[in-house]
């Protein structure tokens, strides 16, 4: 089974000494796509009025754009620790064991905005580009990305895809026909038996959900599967609408 997460927009400062290389990222067919988002990015940066706006930033962010700056040459850490938010503090991967994120690094990828989908052990810099910026003289990041990642996931030809992603980055990589998959929506459940969308939870329930999968390691490869493994676990997974899941919180 292969898990998309979506990103966050806080991140952590810091990291190791080695710098981003591109060539030891997950999917390297998309380093085409990689350089040329990354080189809008940092061509935005040297004007960082510009770069504030365009990245809808305040005035209090303006260290955002700095970061940009110097994406190549800053320090990295994995990508799953370099996230922070509700999603990556539910599941916090810095408490896991060495199995527990191995199991994430060989499962797991990210999908970012500048970089496309990543492992979540990928090391990469802190930096600052959502699924809903227009980057100057570039396409829009739906077209930039959409078809690479969609013909990139197809090539892995994994046996089910768990996709966790919000709807905005969802779009930036849709996923093939031919890859069996399932959508989660997080829901809470009434008395009546009614459903409604979270938002805050949402992120919460999604990383407990990926944090429970990381400390037991199922072997799966469909819905049904899954189903029954959070059955097992003590969560409440069902089936929504066609091709998605429900994760009741």
């Amino acid at each position: 089974m292969l898990i998309l997460l979506p990103p966050s927009e806080t991140k952590r400062s810091g990291g190791g000494r080695s710098y981003l290389d591109l060539d030891a990222l997950a999917l390297p067919g998309l380093r085409p796509q990689r350089e040329s988002v990354l080189g809008a990015l940092q061509a935005l940066s040297t004007d960082p009025s510009t770069a504030a706006r365009v990245l809808g930033l305040g005035v209090t962010q303006h260290d955002e754009v700095a970061r940009n700056a110097v994406l190549r040459s800053a320090p990295t850490m994995a990508a799953v620790d370099r996230y922070t938010g509700v999603l990556y503090d539910a599941l916090d991967a810095a408490s896991l064991d060495a199995a527990a994120r191995r199991w994430l690094g060989a499962s797991v990828l990210i999908h970012t905005a500048p970089l496309g989908p990543i492992g979540a052990l990928d090391r990469i810099p802190a930096y600052r580009l959502g699924a809903g910026a227009s980057l100057p003289g570039s396409p829009p990041l739906r077209r930039v990305w959409a078809g690479p990642v969609r013909r990139a996931i197809g090539d892995l030809a994994p046996r089910f895809v768990l996709d966790l992603r919000s709807e905005a980055y969802s779009a930036l990589g849709p996923l093939p026909a031919s890859v069996r998959s399932a959508y989660v929506r997080v829901v809470s459940e009434g008395a009546d038996g009614s459903v409604r969308a979270l938002n805050h939870f949402n992120k919460h329930a999604k990383g407990e959900l990926v944090r429970a999968l990381a400390l037991s390691r199922p072997r799966l490869g469909t819905a049904a599967a899954l189903r029954r493994w959070a059955d097992a676990a003590g969560l409440r997974l069902r089936d929504g609408a066609p091709g998605e899941l429900e994760l009741i919180a």
